[in-house]
């Protein structure tokens, strides 16, 4: 199974997150492709049969600025991924209460809207309570790759 993650950062923990997923796929014998910078168009070549999306969260609850080019370009493309398995994994700090992992939300939202079916609850890092974000991941990643073989 092809899975594409694309993802959000600001700092670099989200980008390190998707990485860590990405090997983590992989070395369950899925064919995962991650590119921070990703285009609608080089996602839609890789032709995706899962998507997971890592994401921060900045400003007001707002996705990162690498990642909105990509956000948008799907929410006005609307690519043919209905019925698609896909997960999110955001990342925030709780101290900003309504806005936390908001950048997770708005992928989220978006994956409703093309009919990704998201096969997990969305994963939630706090920031305020973890150093260790990429290992933290690790068993809602290892329920992710076990619904993926399913």
């Amino acid at each position: 199974m092809k899975i594409a993650i694309f993802s959000g950062s600001v700092y670099g923990t989200a980008e390190e997150v998707a990485r860590h997923a990405e090997r983590l796929l992989n070395a369950a014998g899925l064919e995962a492709w991650h590119n921070p910078r990703a285009s609608l168009a080089e996602i839609q070549a890789f032709a995706p049969e899962a998507f997971l999306a890592v994401t921060s969260t900045t400003g007001m609850g707002e996705l990162p600025d690498n990642l909105q080019p990509l956000y948008y370009a799907i929410r006005d493309h609307l690519p043919a991924w209905n019925g698609l398995p896909g997960a999110v994994i955001a990342l925030g700090d709780s101290s900003y209460g309504d806005t936390f992992c908001g950048g997770g939300e708005l992928v989220s939202e978006l994956f409703a809207e093309l009919g990704i079916v998201e096969v997990l609850p969305m994963l939630r890092l706090d920031s305020s309570e973890s150093v260790t974000p990429e290992t933290d991941a690790e068993p809602w990643l290892a329920d992710f790759i076990a619904k993926l073989q399913a």
